[in-house]
């Protein structure tokens, strides 16, 4: 363990994975609460695969056209945010078509992206951290743009937070109160597309929607107190992004991959002891 601790003090890449880790579980825990709870896990996998759009766009626009600051982050926001919306909209407007939206937007997104990536010059070893995840490679910007969506998603919540629970338990009541639905129900799938792109910089889009919804899904089985439930999610995602990290670098595995399958193994751990009680 002093070993370790030592490793981590001594390597700016490993602080570096912490801090992202950090930030992400941030955002990740406190809307991860609210996915689990109206359950649109699935909505949420697809606005995390069809954001390969946005970021295969992007990586062409700024290899080809030498545009620098234009990163796949910027592409992956834009796209997460317009798929949130449309799926919103299909929702709100023609619910029993849903499914079948959702799923034309993950495939265009991924086909979009695809099509780009094979169109841009060089080595597109970039886009592979933003697929897999590759938490070691975070730079001060990113952490800069991370911590900055953290306080974004904290203001928006502390303003909004119960109108959003109200439509995650009851849509039609909420609109009894006089809550205006669509609106929130938008603004809250927004906040998930943020969430989305603050994971990817984590574990990757592949593997986003496992951090997302897992620690929730455990501090769910812990707590029914929405508060609670969302501090411990952000202290759960934090463990796994730690651990998986370490585990990671010790076992020189991917550490997205690693994240993921440690969120995986602590969730599984706990319902076998759960069901053994």
């Amino acid at each position: 363990m002093n070993t370790l601790i030592e490793i981590f003090q001594n390597n700016p890449f490993l602080q570096m994975s912490l801090l992202a880790g950090f930030a992400a579980s941030i955002t990740s825990g406190i809307m991860g609460a609210y996915v689990v709870t109206k359950r649109i896990v699935f909505i949420s996998g697809s606005i995390a695969h069809s954001v390969l759009g946005g970021m295969g766009v992007c990586l062409f626009l700024k290899r080809t056209y030498g545009i620098e600051w234009l990163t796949p982050l910027y592409g992956a926001l834009a796209a997460a945010i317009l798929s949130a919306l449309l799926i919103g909209w299909v929702h709100l407007k023609y619910r029993q078509r849903e499914d079948t939206v959702i799923a034309a937007l993950w495939s265009t997104g991924m086909a979009i992206g695809v099509i780009f990536v094979a169109l841009t010059p060089g080595y597109n070893v970039e886009l592979m951290n933003f697929l897999f995840g590759n938490i070691l490679w975070v730079s001060p910007t990113d952490l800069k743009l991370l911590f900055a969506l953290d306080l974004l998603v904290i203001f928006v919540v502390l303003i909004f937070h119960h109108r959003f629970v109200a439509v995650c338990f009851d849509e039609e009541q909420a609109l009894l109160q006089g809550i205006k639905v669509r609106s929130i129900y938008l603004l809250l799938l927004t906040l998930v597309a943020i969430s989305v792109v603050l994971l990817i910089q984590v574990v990757g889009a592949i593997l986003v929607i496992a951090m997302l919804a897992i620690p929730a899904a455990l501090a769910s089985e812990m707590t029914h107190r929405m508060a609670k439930l969302m501090l411990l999610a952000v202290g759960l995602g934090f463990l796994f992004s730690g651990v998986g990290t370490s585990a990671s670098y010790v076992l020189n595995w991917p550490p997205g991959a690693t994240i993921s399958l440690t969120a995986a193994i602590f969730y599984s751990l706990f319902l076998l002891r759960k069901k053994r009680a």
